[in-house]
């Protein structure tokens, strides 16, 4: 037998923070101008301003925080250039993405009302590579303070008395590159000084982000911890899904099997990136108190021909489903240390869940799976036993054939939610063959039946929905054998990802 799965129903972890299956809006390309903000006067369907489409798709999928206004663009983004009367707005050229002129008709009001509007937490990242002390202090004064000082006086001039809740600050933004070119060391020093003047104001308690590594960089994780471990909550991890690295980026729907293997062999890594960051942590940090937030993560392709190679804007497909169910197993089974993670990006850059052009607007397939996902945010992390083949491509290209060994063909997570419900997610990796994997339920002498169960799949690999035929790739209902003695015998479609809830 190729795979089986146990489902330990009574040996319940951590909580899989919902803030896991949290999201990125950054000024770059469509996201925010276009994607989020349309204006109150737009034609496009909108809540003061922001697409009502998009609002009612991040609610379905419960968003549980945002993060703006970037990514590299938060590390030129000087916060009072985005607050006032809108005509008024200093305007800018957005250097990093585009060299397009920045209007600031999007600022601090307008994105701490949209996290309002979508009931979701607001997480901001600050400017350390060009910005000042001052300037950050003020900011969060400006956002949360709740009495009589210069900052709170003139966001009631701008139009908000009340202060707005901010739980989460990051302070800065890869500082090992776009912000800042700093060297760890260096960085520690800036981020021990910055973060003492992100203040808590009244009620407001703000959990502080500390730019963490590029991928393997361990001796950055390793000096952050020893330097400043103790003034931060959380500490950032990036990494980007490539079909081989950064330099090798492929087209988002024209690849074969290899590029597939290659692509899903990257986003196993994951895996294993936060393990070895996990190891340093716990050196530093043995009760677990700092989080790891991983926040910018998804695929990162070519971008679609004739579109502003500075927007980022790519198609989604099987494959980044595949990577999507992939990688969100591996942050549920780490929920011990991995507290937040952030999707790149929320519409129309990157890996988005949703795409839109003009009054139209696309679920994507990654979307899909946020969708099929949603009920581990909350939920007690159970204890799962997974033994899965291998799975390789059939005909090698060089850079599988380096491979010693494949990759896991079937992933998967579990959780408990408070009213009982058992929710396990399951993603097969293999084009061409169905996994068949034995569930059981262990632990409980309590009697399982599925109440729901779907999959995400198709009979290629780059099937995706597009505004022509935005529905050529949805969730399905998956046939599944009744229950005995809590087992079923699971089948899963070729490249699919699965979700089967089980009620007493």
């Amino acid at each position: 037998m190729d795979h089986a799965l146990i489902v330990y129903v009574n040996q319940t972890g951590p909580v899989i923070e919902r803030d896991i299956y949290g999201h990125f809006s950054e000024h770059l390309g469509r996201c925010i101008y276009g994607g989020i903000w349309v204006g109150k006067d737009s034609p496009i369907p909108n809540i003061n301003g922001y697409r009502k489409d998009l609002v009612e798709a991040l609610k379905r999928i419960r968003i549980p925080n945002l993060r703006w206004p970037g990514g590299c663009f938060a590390d030129e983004y000087h916060w009072m250039d985005g607050i006032g009367p809108q005509e008024t707005r200093k305007r800018m050229v957005n250097t990093h993405w585009g060299g397009v002129v920045e209007d600031n008709s999007f600022g601090t009001h307008e994105f701490m009302d949209l996290c309002e509007l979508l009931d979701c937490k607001a997480y901001v990242n600050g400017n350390v590579g060009s910005g000042s002390v001052q300037e950050m202090q003020e900011w969060v004064e400006y956002m949360t303070f709740d009495g009589d000082s210069p900052m709170a006086r003139l966001r009631a001039k701008n139009g908000r008395e009340k202060p707005w809740k901010l739980p989460y600050f990051g302070v800065g933004n890869e500082n090992w590159g776009c912000g800042g070119n700093m060297t760890p060391q260096q960085y520690a020093l800036e981020y021990r000084r910055y973060q003492t003047y992100v203040r808590n104001y009244g009620g407001n308690t703000i959990y502080k982000i500390a730019c963490g590594a590029n991928v393997a960089d361990y001796a950055w994780t390793e000096t952050l911890m020893k330097e400043a471990g103790r003034f931060m909550d959380g500490l950032s991890l990036h990494n980007y899904t490539f079909e081989l690295d950064w330099d090798h980026k492929g087209s988002a729907t024209e690849f074969d099997e290899n590029n597939w293997y290659t692509t899903l062999r990257n986003a196993c890594g994951m895996d294993g990136l936060i393990t070895n960051h996990e190891r340093i942590m716990d050196t530093w940090d043995p009760g677990k108190r700092i989080g790891m937030i991983v926040d910018e993560w998804g695929c990162w392709h070519k971008v679609e021909p004739g579109t502003n190679p500075g927007f980022l804007y790519q198609q989604n497909t099987l494959r980044d489903a595949l990577v999507a169910g992939i990688v969100l197993n591996v942050f549920n089974n780490h929920a011990e240390r991995v507290r937040m993670a952030n999707l790149a990006q929320l519409v129309n850059v990157l890996q988005s869940p949703i795409l839109t052009e003009g009054p139209d607007m696309v679920l994507t397939p990654t979307w899909h799976v946020f969708d099929l996902y949603k009920e581990h945010q909350g939920a007690r992390l159970l204890a799962t036993g997974l033994a899965t083949a291998e799975y390789r491509p059939a005909a090698k290209s060089e850079a599988a054939a380096k491979d010693k060994k494949g990759i896991p063909a079937v992933s998967a997570s579990a959780s408990c939610s408070d009213d009982g419900t058992v929710t396990v997610t399951l993603t097969n990796a293999n084009p061409s063959e169905n996994a068949r994997v034995p569930l059981s339920l262990s632990g409980s002498a309590k009697q399982y039946r599925v109440s729901s169960a779907e999959v995400l799949s198709a009979d290629r690999m780059n099937v995706h929905n597009d505004f022509v035929n935005p529905r050529a790739l949805v969730p399905v209902p998956l046939s599944v054998p009744s229950v005995r003695d809590n087992s079923i015998d699971l089948v899963l479609p070729p490249m699919s990802v699965a979700c089967i809830r089980f009620l007493v």
